[in-house]
């Protein structure tokens, strides 16, 4: 036999699903305060939660973020596709790159993708320049309906991370327009600094032809520009952990 308790969240779970009132129930302050409960319990759920091509529903948790290979080819021209209407809604620029150049970053293993099932959520690839001496994590991109939880954090902690077990001794470095990513970069130890302080690979600072800003940083001979630039020195974090100990 159900208790009055138990009888109090079923009633509530009837009344939430088939928009039906469950009296005389309704009259208790207990009832009253399960109904309050359940509802808040899924309005959570569905905070946390996205509806996929096929209208199936995933959570944030279920979203995948790994190393990216040869499987993943086939996202190449949907990342290529988020990332320049990204740019355009934005205003700002990004560096445009090549379908070649994303297959061949996911080939030698230096891209990270997020996948809500099979469905594409986000991208971001890393690069060596200056003979290996830095690297950068660049393309960081979230779809639209996937932002807001996390995930990009966890794409871009998922670079660094790969960038750190490839090239230990490397800067890693990034330029952004972007408050969020600044935010991460700083909580992973990333510094602003001049671009003085970058790499001065000119095959680098190419990549920026492709910018909507590019006079900018041409008009201030690569001093400054819209971007900020950002950089993870491990020596630097290395003798600050020598001091602490």
């Amino acid at each position: 036999m159900l208790s009055t308790h138990n009888f109090y969240i079923f009633a509530a779970l009837f009344e939430n699903t088939c928009c039906v009132k469950a009296t005389p129930a309704s009259e208790s302050q207990e009832y009253r305060e399960i109904v309050q409960d359940l509802k808040e319990l899924l309005s959570n759920k569905k905070k946390n939660s996205f509806k996929l091509n096929m209208d199936k529903e995933i959570t944030v948790e279920e979203i995948t973020v790994q190393i990216a290979d040869e499987r993943y080819l086939a996202y190449v021209d949907t990342i290529l596709t988020t990332i320049a209407d990204a740019a355009k809604v934005r205003g700002t620029g990004i560096a445009r790159r090549s379908p070649e150049y994303i297959e061949q970053k996911m080939k030698e293993g230096k891209a990270i993708i997020a996948l809500a099932g099979e469905e594409f959520a986000g991208f971001c690839y890393i690069e060596t320049w200056g003979n290996k001496k830095f690297v950068a994590n660049s393309g960081l991109i979230v779809v639209d309906k996937f932002r807001g939880h996390g995930l990009a954090k966890r794409i871009k902690r998922k670079a660094f991370e790969l960038s750190r077990q490839r090239y230990p001794d490397a800067k890693i470095f990034g330029l952004t327009t972007g408050l969020a990513v600044m935010k991460i970069n700083s909580e992973l130890g990333y510094k602003p600094v001049t671009f003085s302080e970058l790499t001065s690979d000119e095959a680098f600072w190419k990549g920026c032809q492709s910018c909507v800003n590019y006079d900018i940083l041409q008009r201030t001979e690569r001093k400054h520009c819209l971007c900020t630039g950002m950089l993870y020195d491990p020596a630097t974090e290395e003798k600050k952990e020598e001091n602490v100990d």
